[in-house]
């Protein structure tokens, strides 16, 4: 009798052994929280993503994926999946200026910068910058959280204003929002910075609070409902040219995936950027249209000259932080050594942008 059980045990342990791992283990339920308010891309970008881990786990990982404010306000998810209040966060990484000013450089920076855009900076990310973006969690800021780069965001616009403008001098004084190293760019060029979650930008502009504001782009701004408070629409911006958003995960619950969840949870990151910068791309293009004939917002050309003074307050800043910040030196080092091989060389090798567009839009054509 003895001898029959421990055969049957044994038999059992053979057949679990020899099951694949992915069969044993357990079911997760996860909970991430955005940053990002539910009516934007971003926040469907973040549905997108939890989406297709569940699917390529087949469904043994669940993420659900909570608004912001469901279990704390959105500037502070970092902290509470560090503490594993919740299992991870949906955020940007410019978001923690306040706690380190480097943060700002791994998406979105001003520039660029050095003249990166979302692929490049995503290449830059993924093949340079991965073991910088761990240390400046886990050892600059001490967080127990592992980032995963992701977001379909576009080059920024610079934004929406109660009044047009025809220079930086115009600026002057003007209460706008701005977040992180972007809003100090801003106020050197004589802005006065409010610096705002994304759903309580709409509600501060309704209120007076500010008269002017930045998020993303016509599609992520048509949804945020910016067209009811501003009607004067300015683009394009260099001050957040490459929008990277970011996965947290928990340390401890990364640590405790299988390398296959984790490469999974990597891999539907990539799939997410690149699926919906092309979704964004259309929709921008849509929303545009309805935002000038339906809603009567008045699209301007941000001056050029507003431009160049938005990158040369940014080259001040970051050459001010590298004398102090080694570790902003370092990451901004890294920026520049890569953008030195890859912006250049594409700029060589790819015809410039609006080459062909000029050939087949033009007026008349």
């Amino acid at each position: 009798m003895v001898r029959t059980a421990f055969l049957a045990v044994a038999q059992m342990a053979f057949l679990l052994a020899s099951q694949p791992a992915a069969a044993q283990e357990k079911k997760l339920d996860l909970q991430f929280q955005s940053a990002f308010p539910q009516p934007t891309y971003f926040f469907q970008a973040f549905v997108a993503w939890s989406a297709r881990v569940e699917a390529m786990t087949g469904g043994r990982v669940k993420i659900r994926t909570l608004p912001p404010g469901n279990v704390v306000p959105a500037f502070e998810v970092l902290d509470a999946t560090h503490k594993k209040v919740i299992d991870g966060a949906f955020s940007g990484a410019a978001y923690w200026v306040g706690k380190e000013r480097a943060a700002t450089l791994f998406g979105p920076a001003p520039g660029g910068p050095f003249g990166m855009d979302i692929f490049d900076y995503m290449g830059w990310l993924n093949e340079g910058g991965m073991e910088l973006y761990r240390q400046l969690y886990q050892d600059v800021l001490k967080r127990d959280v592992v980032p995963i780069p992701m977001g379909p965001g576009t080059n920024q616009v610079l934004g929406w204003f109660k009044r047009p403008f025809k220079s930086i001098e115009d600026l002057k004084g003007r209460k706008c929002r701005q977040t992180g190293i972007t809003g100090d760019v801003f106020a050197r060029l004589g802005v006065s910075t409010v610096n705002l979650a994304g759903g309580e930008i709409v509600p501060a502009g309704q209120r007076g609070v500010i008269e002017c504001a930045e998020w993303v782009g016509p599609a992520e701004d048509l949804a945020m409902g910016f067209h009811a408070v501003w009607k004067y629409y300015y683009m394009p911006s260099v001050h957040e040219p490459a929008t990277v958003e970011e996965i947290l995960v928990n340390k401890e619950i990364w640590n405790g995936l299988s390398k296959e969840v984790q490469e999974i949870m990597l891999s539907a990151a990539w799939e997410t950027t690149f699926r919906y910068q092309t979704i964004v791309n259309r929709a921008n293009a849509r929303a545009l249209k309805e935002l000038e004939e339906k809603h009567g917002v008045r699209v301007m050309r941000t001056p050029p000259a507003v431009l160049q003074h938005i990158l040369r307050a940014w080259d001040q800043i970051a050459a001010e932080e590298s004398a102090k910040n080694p570790f902003f030196k370092k990451v901004l080092d890294s920026q520049r050594e890569y953008a030195r091989e890859v912006v250049l060389t594409r700029q060589r090798v790819e015809p410039p942008y609006g080459y062909a567009i000029r050939h087949y839009w033009s007026p008349g054509k």
